[in-house]
């Protein structure tokens, strides 16, 4: 039994032996590899759709970076409160407020404004309000010292020459300058024409031929209408495009200047030509166009102070 035993031994160690020799590890022999599945054939594209129908991002480009968000930076209360403080971080005195030059007080007004709002303590209200208090009495005394200048020197400040703010006062200007308008007109007629640029189908043109009228009834004028689809000569010289529209000229000389482009009501066209025979005659410049002679050399008069500054002798300085 026990030589039976050994001999199944032995037979184990030498198969054991025979299977590691012949192992292709132990063999030196690399095993055969697996052969992958060939894919089968395929007769549609399966390539992924791609671009904006397909709900996908454009691609970034490598010199245009996506943007990040900044972060946003959390300050402590007692920096926020420490930058808004400005001009600086003094206690002025109700004196040195007083007396501060406007643009740092409107500065520092701004800045205790600020901080009252965010940190509404019984300190910082009080430092704003004390300062808007500064800002009422500032310039109560800034109207109180142009009343009594304008009133001390009113014969070269004050407006009331020429431009009156009482009742009585306005009356009398309104007629003062209508009786101007009137004369020059009147007294132009003679030598000077207005020019009516119209064309047929012009409903305007109608309803300014009805102005005209009265303007004509009223000074005596010769107005020249001018057809531009006739006369295309005529509109081509004055570079006329829109009708209708009110030329005045001067007779005997090259000198012309428009009245009005569109329709314009009588008042407006007495004014215009008031102004424009004027200019034409040399009475006004650009600067006084809109000045009338009993304003000259009054205080409405830009040029009043250059010739009341040259009588003086050689002109004032501020």
């Amino acid at each position: 039994m026990k030589s039976y035993i050994k001999h199944i031994r032995s037979g184990s160690a030498v198969l054991l032996l025979v299977m590691l020799c012949s192992s292709p590890v132990y063999a030196g022999v690399e095993p055969p590899k697996k052969e992958q599945p060939q894919p089968e054939a395929q007769y549609y594209d399966s390539t992924p759709k791609k671009g904006w129908y397909w709900y996908h991002d454009p691609l970034v480009m490598p010199d245009d970076p996506p943007q990040k968000k900044p972060k946003l930076k959390v300050q402590h209360p007692k920096d926020q409160q420490a930058e808004q403080q400005a001009p600086d971080d003094k206690r002025y005195t109700d004196e040195e407020l007083y007396n501060m030059y406007p643009d740092q007080f409107q500065a520092l007004l701004n800045v205790r404004l600020k901080t009252a709002v965010q940190y509404p303590t019984e300190e910082n209200v009080g430092t704003y309000l004390t300062m808007q208090d500064i800002a009422r009495r500032k310039a109560a005394a800034f109207t109180s010292a142009v009343q009594f200048v304008t009133q001390k020197d009113a014969a070269t400040l004050s407006v009331n020459d020429v431009y009156p703010g009482t009742t009585p006062g306005m009356e009398a200007r309104v007629q003062m300058r209508e009786k101007e308008i009137f004369d020059t007109i009147s007294t132009a007629k003679n030598d000077h024409a207005i020019l009516f640029f119209w064309k047929p189908g012009c409903g305007f043109c109608e309803k300014q031929v009805g102005i005209l009228k009265y303007f004509t009834e009223k000074y005596g004028w010769e107005i020249k209408p001018i057809n531009i689809a006739e006369q295309t000569g005529m509109a081509a010289r004055f570079n006329i495009t829109t009708t209708p529209t009110l030329m005045l000229i001067r007779q005997g000389s090259e000198q012309y200047m428009p009245i009005a482009v569109g329709v314009i009501s009588l008042e407006e066209m007495e004014q215009k030509s008031y102004q424009a025979i004027r200019y034409l005659n040399g009475d006004t410049e650009i600067d006084t166009f809109t000045n009338t002679d009993f304003e000259k050399g009054g205080s409405l008069d830009p040029r009043s102070i250059l010739q009341k500054n040259k009588n003086k002798g050689g002109g004032g300085s501020l």
